[in-house]
């Protein structure tokens, strides 16, 4: 395991970069985590980051991507309707897989991808 220090605060990371604790996360780590990665997080990147992490919080797995779509998908792209390549352009480092380590989804595995 690696760590990262972000405000003064320490955090270990698995093997794939993902926070190895949940509940370490807050959106100081999103924020660091996103543009450790050259992404500048807009309403819609914390509409899926927090629909993430409110899911995986409920149910231990992360969401498939037609639970996000359908769930938020309005949110994430109201002119048009959301597709998987919208939520793909949010993230393009990775899709979903992105999307979950910035949740921090504490696990590699992203059904989201």
């Amino acid at each position: 395991m690696s760590t990262m220090q972000i405000a003064g605060r320490k955090f270990e990371l698995n093997k794939q970069g993902h926070l190895a604790d949940f509940g370490d996360w807050d959106p100081t780590v999103a924020k660091a985590l996103a543009e450790d990665e050259g992404i500048n997080l807009t309403e819609c990147h914390w509409a899926v980051i927090n629909f993430l992490r409110e899911y995986y919080a409920t149910h231990e797995i992360p969401p498939s991507p037609r639970v996000v779509i359908k769930t938020i998908g309005g949110h994430v792209s109201p002119h048009v309707p959301c597709t998987r390549k919208h939520l793909e352009g949010l993230f393009p480092n990775g899709g979903c897989k992105q999307a979950c380590r910035l949740a921090g989804l504490p696990r590699y595995y992203c059904h989201s991808c």
